[in-house]
């Protein structure tokens, strides 16, 4: 009897697998990528792993608020360049050149020892099972949590490229200075609609920017609200101090929000792309939708972005590896 009771546990819970792994792969607007990848893939691999990233990243993010900008931007920069592989972990050797000394990340790029750490534990807990990459993926989302948005289902199987992309980094990642024709060039080069790009812009509701960065909006720009523009100059001089850090949203720097949204309607984005949804052309409705209903950035849009952009050409299956230290090839 015991062990007949035992069989039926098992056939249950193989029977939930099933049908949380179908609810999965038929959810709306998936791509070909969504069906090697699976919100369950580590539920018997190692059942530990998403509780043990959460606790690290929540632990991070409570030390310095910046890392969870950090984190998120990792995950980002790692997508836009040979998909999301981890190739942005990848440090330079004598033989071999990584993408971090790429002008949109060198001096730049943060949060390499948080996921250094959380790779270690991991590794204790389930040696050579989870992937840098997932765990990118997984830390992105944990770190919008941490700071007061809500999360998306991340899907999971991604494996480690052994390559890198320095031309890719330096050519496909959206540089701050872009004009708006240029920033939905990029985006849509990755396969994103003009309202994903504006969805996915909402990333920069929080963390900070290095004065090289937005200096020439700060002096030459006429599309921003004069006091912020002085308040810009303050801390970000003609020459030097390049880097000297502003929050991206002034308003509330710390918390995953829509004022992001609204700082562009006064004109009060940090960066010349970001004032750029806000310029008189056609994203202006978008961005007027998410400062009047934060809720719907929450909840759908910024999720359903996310969510496809974790998605970008993932290696699966025995493409790639499971790296052992996420900054070096096996």
């Amino acid at each position: 009897m015991a062990g007949c009771s035992q069989q039926r546990l098992i056939v249950m819970f193989l029977c939930l697998i099933g049908i949380v792994s179908a609810t999965d792969l038929t959810s709306s607007a998936v791509s070909l990528a969504d069906y090697e990848l699976s919100t369950t893939f580590y539920l018997l691999k190692c059942p530990l792993g998403l509780f043990t990233i959460n606790n690290l990243v929540t632990a991070a993010v409570r030390k310095e608020s910046r890392m969870g900008a950090s984190l998120l931007r990792l995950h980002f920069h790692d997508c836009f360049v040979q998909g999301c592989d981890a190739s942005v972990l990848l440090k330079n050797t004598a033989t071999f050149t990584g993408e971090q000394g790429a002008f949109p990340n060198a001096n730049s790029l943060r949060g390499f020892e948080v996921i250094d750490n959380i790779k270690a534990k991991l590794e204790i807990l389930c040696p050579g099972v989870f992937s840098c990459a997932d765990i990118l993926a997984v830390a992105a989302r944990d770190s919008v949590v941490a700071l007061g948005g809500l999360g998306w289902q991340v899907r999971l199987g991604r494996r480690d490229s052994t390559t890198a992309s320095l031309s890719g980094a330096n050519s496909d990642l959206p540089a701050p200075f872009l004009g708006l024709t240029d920033l939905v060039a990029a985006f849509q080069k990755k396969g994103f609609t003009v309202n994903e790009m504006v969805a996915l812009s909402g990333a920069h509701t929080i963390g900070s920017a290095r004065c090289l960065t937005f200096r020439s909006r700060a002096y030459n720009d006429s599309d921003i609200e004069p006091s912020y523009a002085n308040f810009l100059r303050s801390n970000c001089p003609k020459s030097g101090g390049d880097d000297n850090l502003s929050p991206i949203d002034i308003a509330t720097k710390d918390i995953f929000d829509n004022a992001y949204y609204r700082n562009l309607l006064y004109k009060k984005g940090l960066f010349h792309s970001d004032q750029q949804l806000y310029s008189g052309s056609f994203t202006d409705s978008k961005v007027k939708y998410y400062a009047t209903y934060p809720s719907l950035f929450f909840k759908s849009d910024f999720a359903n972005a996310m969510l496809k952009m974790s998605n970008l050409s993932p290696l699966t299956g025995t493409q790639g590896q499971i790296r052992k230290v996420c900054s070096r090839v096996n």
